[in-house]
């Protein structure tokens, strides 16, 4: 087994590798991008900490689809090209966020947050209420060919925050609320808080409509949800590619994620 980001995340490998070994995997940590890495030497690749992918996408995914030619790849190459371009959103037939993909005839919402449909870690993403500002922006990113994504921003994610669910294998392990990095004061760099939460039944039926619509193996799938001024839950983000896991909100977690590999593994 490899990770493929040996400089990212590292509390979170060491959990993750831990587990795997006490089940009997093997494992170790490898850069996606090194040219000296024998990718058929391992019986599995499974991609976690990918950050850079934004700016060497075509690159990444080609790697993807070469590692997949020779072993077994988790989360499979398809996933990885679906996952690595937000626009993915318009597609999954379930309510998503309220979001206007153009640069033009920006909606009339009071607090705008405008972000590329490629990136990871809200990179490039402002929030703002001047709705000039707000398609400035949109229409800098289509400028240097990006697709914008401009949503309202929701408020309730102060008070009821995000709830992100984790699956293994597509079976449910946990789930955190994670408090909103664009709430005033806060920064990128304040990075995202957890703690753990139980999923509404209806964030629940709403992320396993979610996965029911992606045929491939998923080792891992973290499903981000919001819930919109009426109350009821909207997805913001399906991360397939390189979410944290949150191994640590859930004493369990790290153990069903290498039950999920060795299982996946096997077949």
């Amino acid at each position: 087994m490899t990770f493929d980001d040996p400089d990212g995340h590292d509390d979170e490998r060491t959990t993750a590798l831990d587990a795997w070994h006490a089940t009997g995997i093997n494992g170790r940590p490898e850069r996606w991008d090194d040219p000296g890495v024998d990718w058929a030497a391992y019986d599995a690749v499974v991609v976690r900490s990918v950050w850079d992918y934004v700016d060497r996408r075509a690159e990444f995914l080609s790697w993807a689809r070469r590692v997949e030619s020779v072993t077994r790849l988790l989360n499979p190459a398809a996933v990885l090209d679906a996952n690595t371009d937000k626009t993915y959103l318009r597609d999954l037939g379930v309510p998503i966020v309220p979001t206007h993909w153009s640069a033009r005839e920006l909606p009339l919402w009071d607090d705008y947050v405008v972000k590329p449909a490629i990136s990871a870690g809200a990179r490039d993403t402002i929030r703002t209420a001047d709705r000039d500002r707000a398609q400035a922006h949109a229409a800098a990113l289509e400028a240097a060919g990006r697709t914008p994504m401009v949503q309202p921003y929701l408020d309730m994610v102060e008070s009821e925050g995000e709830t992100s669910l984790l699956y293994f294998n597509r079976r449910f392990s946990h789930a955190v609320r994670r408090t909103p990095m664009l709430a005033p004061g806060m920064t990128a760099a304040d990075g995202v808080r957890a703690q753990s939460r139980t999923p509404a039944p209806d964030q629940v039926e709403l992320a396993e409509k979610v996965l029911a619509a992606i045929p491939q193996a998923l080792l891992y799938a973290r499903i981000d949800l919001v819930r919109l001024h009426d109350g009821s839950p909207a997805v913001i983000e399906v991360e397939l590619t390189e979410p944290y896991l949150y191994l640590r909100a859930e004493p369990e977690a790290a153990a069903r994620l290498a039950a999920a590999l060795r299982e996946l593994i096997s077949r």
